[in-house]
């Protein structure tokens, strides 16, 4: 079939067949990954000028890149922008144009491989066909949201249209995508295809003429009326369901979508400038600011281990309890072959059906991958696995002189080359070194709880840490999808040492007579997602007082009511009580058993300054890590601390929020030593 290239631009190369279908493959210049910047808008609409004086019978519009379809708008763009009125400019180039997409005579096709965010889903939404291919990396979503903005080059208009305002808000208002046999299932996409049929599938639907996506008579009549009739009860129901996970004053956003949607058809542009919703209002916004620089922060994270050509294949965890259990089964989702050992197969198996939990809920039901998954993670009581091993991680409960005589033993029966590492969350490197005869080998690989869910992992260097060695540790945790965050060597490494303080403030309030729920509510309210009391019973209330003393400061003393909920065995969330009753996991509040109110009583106002009381010594100690040299800088500190233990994003990090409350309130600083 022979092909006609025509004239190439900068990003985009158009080829026609001889049935004059159409082809149109971006590849954004000098990147690996496609973005929608202004040049590449422009050259676009220089692409539909020459369409319309000469139009093909269809288009295709594919990506010429492996990585993937459109990673969506380029953010170093909009994190330029120097007024509103460059953001309603931005916003109206997009809409115009892929409005003008969406009216062309012929049919338009997007064939989807790989990601497909933002501004690329828009893109897709404006053709009248989708076409996604069936592989893993084939991810669509609108993650506007996590950055504090919202998708106004159509997505709020023509998502809802497609896949229903239910579906469509789900997706818009937190950010998460879809897999390609979803995106059928929504109606996202026409058609599911394999990677080697995709070019002649998307050939035969661009020129097959069918109309849109067609919808049964009920469902044309019930996405009538919620596009219609009930759209302000859907509308409302989206605002209660938002309300209760977020504040509009931290994150306003996912308010302004629902409004947007709801009173102005989903077009960002129709909104008066003095509304909440309006763009003026979002880009004004500190939340909007701040994500972005969150998102940046994530970005340097990932550019950590780069420079590593280490390609692990095989894991070997000692240590099979929840920590070690759930380190083991993330590598072998990630396609690793893993060995975990423990003293005995019983010990195994709770970590092993844990797993398998997680690779139906990470597969959706899918039973072969699953068996996949689950053929990759051994149970190994012997310890087979340490003499094939790659990664040696040991799991095992802090006791440094237990660690030392694990070491000892795994060093003399490891590969040379294999990277040694401890997963200790506060003992010191060089300590559990002294037990090898190369220290040199040792490094600190260090998960956080629950490890399927948070994304950072702490890597350690001790003081004999070799560079080479931190590398490879650092490649082993980009492999498995984790972020890493080097940290030296010292008591709680960063995430820990911030934490220390700020749980222990929180039960000194406890202490003296406010309720753990109103101490919650008041950091939960401040952004946090979790209160600081719920979570010292979540990691345990014996580890907290094992912990307390090297991690909240020299004098400082665990809270008498600490020591004795332990004594008397409440230790939290696994003993089922401890500052609170646990059933069936979840904490029961409002029984008022701290305060010494009657059960069922709701807990007291929040009084004026809780939060900044509770977060300020934790602001100081993350101050503390970067003029030690724990971290390099306070960016690296701010990441770690959001992504290590989820510290309020909005915010843009504690010491980005410490800088901007002292520049408002100099006389007032946030930061206060314990």
């Amino acid at each position: 079939m022979s092909v006609n290239v025509q004239p190439v631009w900068q990003h985009w190369r158009l080829r026609r067949e001889e049935g004059e279908l159409a082809w149109l493959d971006f590849d954004k210049a000098g990147a690996s990954t496609n973005v929608l910047s202004a040049e590449v808008m422009d050259e676009l609409s220089a692409v539909l000028d020459m369409l319309d004086a000469s139009p093909p019978r269809a288009l295709v519009i594919a990506s010429a890149k492996p990585a993937g379809f459109i990673a969506g708008a380029d953010i170093e763009a909009f994190s330029r922008l120097a007024s509103p009125a460059a953001a309603r400019a931005l916003v109206d180039r997009g809409w115009a144009l892929f409005n003008r997409l969406a009216a062309v005579r012929y049919p338009t096709l997007a064939l989807i491989r790989g990601h497909c965010r933002g501004g690329g889903l828009e893109l897709a939404l404006a053709c009248r066909y989708r076409l996604v291919v069936d592989e893993p990396g084939t991810r669509l979503a609108l993650p506007e949201v996590m950055l504090g903005i919202m998708p106004a080059w159509g997505g709020m208009l023509r998502l809802p249209q497609v896949i229903g305002p239910a579906a469509a808000l789900d997706l818009m208002l937190t950010g998460k995508s879809v897999d390609a046999k979803k995106a059928k299932r929504l109606g996202l996409a026409d058609d599911c295809v394999p990677p080697r049929v995709m070019e002649p599938a998307a050939r035969i639907l661009a020129l097959s003429a069918k109309p849109a996506r067609a919808l049964s008579l009920p469902q044309r009549a019930l996405r009538f009326a919620l596009n219609g009739p009930l759209r302000r009860l859907v509308a409302g129901r989206a605002r209660k369901q938002t309300a209760a996970k977020v504040s509009r004053t931290n994150y306003p956003a996912p308010f302004a979508i629902i409004d947007i949607w709801e009173r102005h058809g989903g077009n960002a542009l129709a909104v008066p400038a003095g509304e909440p919703a309006s763009l003026e209002a979002i880009f004004a916004s500190p939340t909007a600011r701040n994500l972005v620089r969150v998102f940046f922060l994530q970005e340097r994270l990932k550019a950590f281990g780069k420079d590593s050509d280490f390609a692990p294949r095989h894991v070997h965890v000692v240590g099979a309890g929840v920590m070690g259990g759930d380190i083991a089964a993330v590598c072998a989702l990630r396609g690793l072959t893993v060995t975990l050992q423990d003293q005995s197969v019983e010990r195994i198996a709770p970590a092993i059906q844990r797993a398998a939990k997680l690779f139906e809920r990470r597969h959706k039901g899918d039973a072969r991958q699953v068996r996949f998954a689950l053929d990759r993670l051994i149970p190994d009581p012997e310890g087979h696995g340490v003499a094939r091993a790659d990664v040696i991680i040991e799991a095992i409960f802090e006791n440094l002189e237990a660690k030392r005589s694990l070491f000892a033993a795994l060093e003399r029966r490891a590969r040379p080359d294999a990277v040694l590492a401890t997963n200790t969350s506060s003992l010191r490197l060089e300590d559990i070194a002294t037990a090898l005869m190369a220290p040199a080998r040792l490094v600190g690989i260090h998960f956080f709880n629950p490890v399927p869910q948070l994304p950072l992992v702490e890597v350690v260097q001790g003081e004999a840490t070799t560079p080479d060695v931190l590398r490879r540790a650092t490649g082993f945790v980009r492999s498995i999808d984790k972020l890493p965050l080097p940290v030296k060597s010292a008591p709680g490494f960063l995430v820990n040492a911030v934490l220390g303080p700020y749980m222990l403030e929180a039960l000194r309030c406890v202490e003296e007579g406010i309720a753990p729920e109103t101490v919650d509510a008041a950091l939960t309210a401040f952004g946090m997602p979790m209160g600081p009391v719920e979570l010292v019973d979540t990691v345990g209330l014996d580890i907290a007082v094992a912990a307390g003393k090297a991690l909240a400061g020299a004098g400082a003393e665990p809270p008498v009511r600490l020591l004795k909920l332990v004594g008397e065995g409440k230790l939290g969330r696994k003993s089922g009580e401890g500052y609170y009753r646990w059933v069936d996991g979840k904490a029961v509040k409002g029984e008022g058993q701290e305060s010494g109110k009657a059960r069922g009583t709701a807990p007291a106002p929040v009084p004026a300054g809780l939060a900044d009381r509770v977060i300020a010594p934790l602001l100081a100690a993350a101050q503390r890590c970067v003029d030690e040299g724990v971290v390099t800088d306070a960016e690296l500190a701010d990441a770690g601390v959001i992504f290590g233990a989820g510290f309020a994003p909005h915010t843009g990090g504690p010491l980005h929020y410490a800088a901007a409350r002292s520049r408002m309130h100099p006389e007032c600083p946030m930061r206060r030593e314990t």
